[in-house]
């Protein structure tokens, strides 16, 4: 583990400037630059908003503003924009640098590493994007925002963990891949992100928080929406989740390591 840790290490420049490449090269041509990145999440919104607004904003006590709704979207969206962005893309990291692996000789473990910087990059110019947004809708939260590192720093982890895990399975069976894009597709309406988890009826509210996502979005919601530090009790579980996934994709990772670049 610590020979991984300083391998990628001494690779840290190579990371930072895969990062800057990646993402001056997936907008370099495009006029409206960085703003796709968050164009496409804010559309979503403003459609959930659009359709759903007059039924679930009855369902959202205590938050006085009109557009409590699309607050609420906003809220969970951002969180779950940058896990299913790392946990998509870690799924295929490997595979779509399979020339890179085969021509030059570096930690295979920073590939992973600039799929979270570039995620992350992306998920800060949503972020911003969203409190002009909220600005505009009379919405300012700011009391408990010191919380929302701890909540991206879970996101990250449950992510690449998750991620890792099947993107390394994932060069050997090519099937995993395209089954974990369609349990994303699942995992989304499985997640309280368009619906508030109130709605859900008792009897299956444990099932509900089973998903270790919904703790970790309900903790953006808390942020976000009402301006509160999170539940911590119902952040172990999710911490714990991801804690497991970390260990897990680390061990298959060290085992497959030598044996990837001969598959791809």
């Amino acid at each position: 583990m610590k020979q991984m840790i300083l391998a990628v290490w001494s690779y840290r420049f190579f990371i930072v400037s895969s990062i800057k490449t990646e993402f001056r090269s997936r907008f370099s041509r495009s006029k409206f630059g960085g703003l796709w990145m968050v164009l496409h999440p804010l559309a979503l919104v403003l459609i959930y908003a659009l359709i759903l607004s007059q039924i679930m904003t009855a369902k959202l006590p205590g938050v006085a503003s009109q557009y409590a709704y699309p607050i609420y979207i906003l809220s969970g969206m951002v969180g779950w924009t940058l896990f299913s962005d790392i946990l998509g893309r870690s799924l295929t990291v490997f595979i779509d640098n399979a020339n890179l692996l085969k021509k030059m000789s570096f930690p295979k473990l920073a590939l992973p590493l600039i799929t979270i910087g570039s995620s992350f990059v992306n998920f800060m110019l949503l972020f911003v994007m969203m409190f002009v947004v909220f600005g505009f809708l009379g919405h300012l939260p700011y009391h408990a925002l010191h919380w929302l590192p701890l909540l991206v720093f879970l996101t990250i982890g449950l992510a690449i963990g998750i991620g890792l895990f099947f993107g390394v399975l994932n060069v050997f069976i090519r099937d995993i891949g395209q089954v974990m894009t369609i349990i994303l597709q699942f995992w989304f309406w499985l997640t309280p992100v368009v619906y508030m988890s109130s709605i859900i009826p008792k009897e299956h509210h444990a099932l509900l928080m089973l998903n270790p996502m919904t703790g970790i979005v309900m903790g953006y919601q808390n942020v976000l929406l009402y301006d509160k530090a999170p539940d911590l009790n119902i952040l172990i579980y999710p911490s714990l989740f991801t804690l497991l996934f970390l260990v897990l994709s680390l061990v298959i990772f060290k085992k497959a390591n030598e044996e990837m670049a001969d598959v791809l």
